[in-house]
């Protein structure tokens, strides 16, 4: 599943190519996503234009005019491919390679655009969705009002941090997987945030030192940041629009590093594998505490 550094550089990709273009038409080839596509509500968008797109958490949100909103998640395997007027068929997202025999038949919804241009969404396990909703009632959206800050933001710090965990029992790992907590993380960025902040994923949350918290705040920000800027990652590849692949996962410490030597100069350890709520956790066994 795609986290917030990899729907962050999808929304980038995607904001240079469909900037101010109008929805001609929809073309709906398979609507039975995560929640069947509302036929009547999509059609809606169609002469509307691209006014902007934004993220949250690992949502985006195609932003109408007329008041209107289109949230995507794109599940594990959802993605957009975007077609110019000379018929170049580009990437905007990840982990996958342009292959036209294949991606038709998972070709879920193709959005006809101004300039004889298209976007497609595909999807090959169609676990993604999209939902319509009015800019008015975006806050009292079910799948966003509930969301924790984003980790880059300002409010994602030790005061509320060290307010959240009052009288909480619960693991490190599980508060940072809470999108609640905080929103847009997942496995892979949680593992490595908790390796250079020297914490163990099963340590309880009552036992967190400052400086523990401290560490945690500041790596998670780093992180995420550093993944944004070399193009987001995954197990497989990530591509933006230009064609570039992403490299994070190039510069994983731990994730996936099972039985390799700890990186950390000067660490002895060894890295252990556990499964913590049904997700792999990768941690060392010497200096993460």
């Amino acid at each position: 599943m795609p986290e917030l550094p990899e729907v962050e550089v999808v929304k980038r990709s995607l904001i240079n190519k469909t900037q101010n273009l109008i929805v001609k038409a929809v073309k709906i080839n398979d609507g039975r996503l995560r929640y069947k596509i509302d036929r009547n509500k999509i059609k809606k968008i169609i002469g509307l234009k691209f006014k902007k797109i934004s993220r949250r958490s690992k949502y985006l949100l195609f932003f109408f005019n007329k008041d209107i909103v289109m949230l995507v998640h794109l599940g594990m395997t959802g993605k957009f491919f975007f077609v110019n007027s000379k018929k170049k068929k580009y990437k905007t997202s990840f982990y996958y390679n342009i292959n036209e025999d294949k991606d038709k038949k998972h070709d879920r919804i193709i959005f006809e655009l101004s300039n004889n241009q298209k976007l497609i969404y595909n999807d090959i396990r169609k676990f993604g969705f999209f939902k319509f909703i009015k800019e008015v009632n975006l806050d009292q959206n079910a799948h966003l009002k509930n969301l924790g800050p984003e980790p880059l933001s300002t409010k994602f710090n030790i005061e509320y941090f060290k307010n959240y965990i009052i009288g909480k029992e619960r693991t490190i790992k599980d508060l940072l997987m809470d999108q609640k907590f905080i929103s847009g993380l997942g496995n892979i960025y949680v593992n490595e945030i908790l390796f250079f902040s020297g914490v163990r994923p099963t340590k309880k949350i009552k036992k967190l030192k400052a400086l523990d918290i401290q560490k945690i705040i500041k790596f998670s920000k780093k992180i995420i940041s550093k993944a944004i800027l070399l193009g987001g990652s995954s197990i497989k590849d990530f591509s933006s629009s230009s064609g570039k692949k992403g490299s994070f996962q190039q510069h994983f410490s731990v994730y996936g590093k099972k039985g390799e030597n700890c990186s950390k100069a000067e660490c002895l350890g060894k890295i252990k594998k556990i499964v913590i709520a049904n997700r792999s956790s990768f941690f060392c066994n010497k200096c993460q505490k």
